[in-house]
């Protein structure tokens, strides 16, 4: 018979991602980690200004509306401990924004405005634990910042690639694990982020949040399940 604390050691957490983007899919599923697929339908407008605060203001906003979601199950903090993951993307031109374009014209102006030059990457991370021990649920967010370099588009390269129809659910107009890599000259940073997940920072982060830090080291992937 299992004691009272074998009991509470052997309830798992759950990892659920707050977003439907096969690109962050597909980076989260490196962690050999089980997860389930959340999403929810935000009106993505945020009343600060500085990119950084932005996309972790959205992040956020996309984190808590998933977990209020989850809130309505009744297995909530019985049995169901949910860590609650959201992320948003945007590609930063000087001090301005750039967010996904609304149609190809859009796209064009995007591009053009970014060719031959370097920009930002910000990817804002959200982490939402509910602790199964403490019953409280923690939040932490962060912001990852890489810099990409294009080449100068000719008008060629730039039919070329919006007739790749990759340009329309992208932040910046491009994503940089597809044929943009044809004018993508530079990347310093992470190569995740642009991808629209910085993992390594994730996975800092989320061991961290967990308690295992340099002077805890452990098989933390088995605390999900």
């Amino acid at each position: 018979m299992q004691t009272r604390k074998q009991q509470v050691d052997s309830r798992k957490y759950s990892l659920i991602l707050a977003s439907a983007s096969p690109r962050r899919k597909e980076l989260l599923s490196w962690l050999e980690i089980p997860f389930a697929i959340i999403p929810t339908e935000i009106e993505e407008r945020s009343n600060f200004k500085r990119p950084s605060k932005v996309v972790v203001d959205l992040a956020r906003q996309k984190g808590l509306a998933t977990y209020q979601l989850l809130q309505k199950r009744e297995d909530f903090s019985k049995s169901f401990f949910p860590v609650v993951v959201a992320a948003d993307t945007i590609v930063v031109n000087g001090s301005k924004i750039l967010g996904k374009p609304k149609n190809s014209k859009a796209a064009a102006a995007m591009l053009r405005q970014l060719s031959g030059k370097e920009h930002r990457v910000l990817t804002g991370v959200y982490i939402g634990i509910f602790d199964k021990d403490r019953q409280l649920y923690h939040e932490d967010f962060f912001c990852s910042t890489s810099k990409v370099t294009f080449l100068p588009l000719t008008e060629d390269i730039l039919r070329r690639y919006l007739n790749s129809n990759d340009a329309l659910d992208k932040a910046g107009a491009y994503g940089i694990q597809g044929p943009a890599l044809t004018f993508i000259s530079k990347v310093d940073g992470s190569y995740s982020n642009v991808v629209g997940f910085p993992l390594s920072d994730f996975i800092l982060h989320l061991k961290r949040n967990l308690g295992y830090t340099r002077d805890r080291i452990g098989r933390w992937r088995e605390l999900f399940g």
